[in-house]
């Protein structure tokens, strides 16, 4: 059995109970992500059946919303690996509530965006071709090997860091057998010496170290596709560093939005508090600064290089009767109101982080549309006499079933990995922060800083007087 010290004991008392019940909230709530799923298999049966034909996707538009989420969930899994990585190599104090949830995003991204490229293909039957008769200098099999590899690394990394709750849990006196046979599978013999504490550790730098590289080679690998082929708006230099930056700041986002959901529902105010949603909403605001430069020298090297076919695509985005509500809530109100709002202390707090960081995800998934839908509605060989529903493309309900689906399937995977394991870590590492103590150490420098303030105003009424 492994010796626990009292702050875990207590945190292992805390979390048990809430592993093996579910609230009638809770039930509700599982209820309303299992019609969503059902939904999108109704949908999947549809579009095996009838075909693409059920879709939007016609000869001119050969991708539609199911490339715009696969793009979307392979770039929200890169922050949370990321995250994840750089916080534990540099032992960043505030780490622990965060880190678990970062590594749940990226494994449970990483495994639900690719089945959206499957969702595009004609022929799954030949599905295993890629294997047979891939070849190396397609873009193609670049992504899925990079993919596969980055999935493999996720989940490996996610496990050693969970290790020491399995033990804990392994010794824990559930009244599931079931339970215990996984905890003790899983914890490996775990004992928390002092020889398994540095060979884990080891092995968590490890992982970190591979795994921050490869979250950027893959997305950077996912950009060459497109900046790879003589297209507008996708044949750019940039392309790569631009996605990366874009799929950190959604990434951002959504594990903000992770942290509130968890903090509200599991009654976890004393775990996360103020200090992460203020560390990582000033990361979320850094990251809106990068893409917002990133998208305004895009359009401006676009626009002032004034070729025929880059400007048609242009000119959809800022045509009010096509693309420009769009481009304008992507674009400026996604970027500039997540900054104002984090940047001015007075507007600062948990609700309002957590508000923009919605708003910031809602916008990068619109701007994945925008780079995909108006680039592949612009021919390069003018269409005459066509009907419009082979040039312009509009999702259909059996798109959006399969894309709300995979949404609800992101939230039930959540759900399932916090009736399996602690969403916080129970089991610290050595270097794990006392946060009551953190917490009482901000509140100090924040009455000083008051103080000094107040002290400034009463010296300026003097000198008034």
């Amino acid at each position: 059995m492994m010796e626990l010290d009292q702050k875990s004991t207590r945190a292992l008392k805390f979390f048990a109970p809430q592993m093996v019940t579910i609230s009638k909230s809770g039930i509700f709530r599982l209820i309303l992500l299992l019609i969503f799923i059902v939904g999108g298999i109704y949908a999947l049966l549809v579009q095996i059946i009838e075909g693409h034909v059920v879709t939007g996707m016609r000869d001119n538009v050969v991708w539609g919303i199911y490339i715009v989420n696969f793009i979307f969930f392979i770039g929200i899994s890169y922050a949370g690996a990321l995250i994840s990585g750089i916080l534990h190599l540099l032992r960043v104090k505030w780490r622990t509530p965060i880190i678990r949830i970062a590594e749940i995003i990226t494994v449970i991204s990483t495994f639900i965006g690719p089945i959206y490229i499957l969702l595009c293909m004609g022929r799954l039957d030949r599905l295993h071709h890629l294997a047979v008769f891939g070849r190396i200098q397609s873009p193609i099999i670049w992504d899925v090997l990079a993919i596969s590899t980055y999935l493999i690394g996720s989940i490996i990394f996610l496990y050693l860091a969970s290790i020491r709750d399995m033990a804990a849990l392994r010794d824990y006196p559930f009244e599931s057998k079931w339970r215990n046979g996984v905890y003790k599978f899983f914890a490996v013999n775990y004992r928390g010496t002092s020889r398994q504490n540095r060979y884990l550790d080891r092995a968590l730098d490890t992982m970190s170290a591979i795994i921050i590289p490869l979250a950027v080679l893959v997305h950077s690998v996912l950009a060459w596709i497109f900046g790879m082929t003589l297209r507008p708006g996708w044949h750019s230099t940039i392309f790569a560093p631009y996605f990366v930056v874009a799929a950190v700041f959604s990434g951002t986002g959504v594990l903000i939005i992770a942290l509130w959901i968890f903090r509200r529902f599991y009654n976890l105010k004393s775990y996360i508090t103020k200090i992460h949603f203020n560390y990582l909403g000033i990361i979320l605001m850094i990251l809106g600064a990068l893409y917002g430069y990133f998208t305004f020298s895009e359009y401006l090297t676009s626009w002032y290089g004034s070729e025929t076919w880059d400007m048609e695509v242009l000119y959809k985005l800022f045509d009010t009767s096509e693309y420009w509500w769009w481009f304008f809530f992507a674009a400026f109100i996604g970027v500039l109101l997540p900054i104002i709002v984090i940047l001015i202390p007075k507007f600062r707090n948990i609700n309002s982080i957590t508000a923009v960081s919605v708003i910031a995800v809602a916008a990068l998934w619109v701007k994945r549309y925008l780079i995909i839908i108006p680039t592949l509605e612009t021919p390069l060989l003018p269409l005459q006499d066509m009907r419009s529903e082979y040039i312009r493309y509009s999702p259909t309900l059996v798109e959006w079933l399969l894309t709300f689906s995979g949404v609800a399937t992101f939230f039930l995977f959540f759900f399932l990995f916090s009736k399996l394991v602690p969403i916080v870590p129970v089991v610290k590492a050595d270097d794990s922060v006392n946060y009551s103590q953190l917490r009482k150490t901000v509140m100090k420098r924040i009455i000083k800083r008051k103080i000094k303030e107040e002290k400034l105003k009463e010296a300026k009424k003097i000198e008034h007087l």
